[in-house]
């Protein structure tokens, strides 16, 4: 008798077990990802999602991407009534080891739902911005070995720097004023690789290197840019002629994930020969960069 009693509680836990699974369940949907143009970024930092709830982010699970943009996970179970409520989905890059439950600054893509669906870009707020109508110039000269008022020394294919020549050069970009978590970067594409020339938020001041410059005046013009003379990175040989390199403006999070530019380039172009004071024009890389794609619930 006490061995069918025991087994009766035995059946009776098994099914209230399943009925509290069951019941789980029933408060979970699914959140689909179908996202392109995310790139690896490395064991230290993940991918977030985010729903907008009564304009309160609420997570929706972290992932990876590996070095062919594929996802680690890309359906989620999220509460139900939470999702049905959501009005926007947001994506950050969040530290692999997070201590702080908020979203951080470096909001990358989000889109509104609309029904069931999001349509994600970096250009619906609150990411990273919207770059449709970048445009920019650069030219070549090396200001940081001449000796001031002494003029052009012939060798100005040694150096880049972003804007329009003159007596200061100035600024001279289409782009978005970026949200904190972001900032811009220059590069030159070297023999070895990309080398950064700096990176900026004001398109009409310095940047924030001159590593480097030549020696006699190694301050530069009011404008982000670099002359390549000293220090060179390993494989490279300095001075560095930048005719026929590739030059590039990119979008990087603070803090960043790599020593290498970040998957949003707005600005791409190659160098010609001609020198200051001729410029350059940056071509717009947008489609080619950035990511987009669909969530679903």
């Amino acid at each position: 008798m006490k061995n069918y009693f025991f087994a009766l509680l035995a059946i009776g836990l098994l099914f209230t077990s399943c009925n509290d699974d069951d019941s789980s369940d029933l408060n979970t949907s699914e959140l689909t990802l179908n996202l392109t143009g995310l790139e690896n970024l490395g064991d230290d930092f993940v991918y977030e999602g985010w729903v907008l709830v009564d304009g309160t982010p609420q997570p929706t699970g972290t992932f990876t991407v590996d070095d062919n943009e594929a996802l680690s996970q890309t359906v989620f179970n999220v509460d139900t009534e939470m999702l049905e409520a959501a009005t926007k989905f947001i994506l950050t890059v969040e530290p692999a080891v997070d201590p702080d439950p908020a979203p951080s600054d470096q909001k990358y893509i989000a889109g509104d739902f609309s029904g069931n669906s999001a349509q994600v870009s970096t250009s619906t707020a609150p990411a990273v911005g919207d770059f449709s109508g970048s445009t920019g110039t650069f030219f070549m000269r090396t200001p940081t070995d001449e000796m001031v008022g002494s003029g052009n020394n012939g060798n100005d294919q040694y150096g880049v720097w972003f804007g329009l020549p003159g007596m200061p050069p100035t600024g001279n970009f289409t782009l978005p004023e970026l949200p904190v978590g972001w900032i811009y970067e220059g590069w030159v594409i070297g023999d070895a690789g990309p080398i950064s020339t700096g990176t900026f938020s004001d398109f009409g001041g310095f940047d924030d290197s001159n590593i480097f410059s030549g020696e006699i005046y190694n301050v530069g013009p009011p404008v982000p840019g670099e002359d390549f003379f000293n220090n060179a990175p390993s494989g490279e040989s300095f001075p560095l002629d930048v005719r026929g390199r590739t030059v590039v403006i990119s979008v990087e999070p603070v803090p960043d994930n790599s020593p290498a530019p970040f998957a949003l380039k707005p600005l791409a172009a190659v160098a010609g020969d001609a020198t200051a004071p001729e410029f350059h024009s940056f071509g717009l890389n947008v489609d080619a960069t950035f990511p987009t794609g669909t969530v679903t619930r």
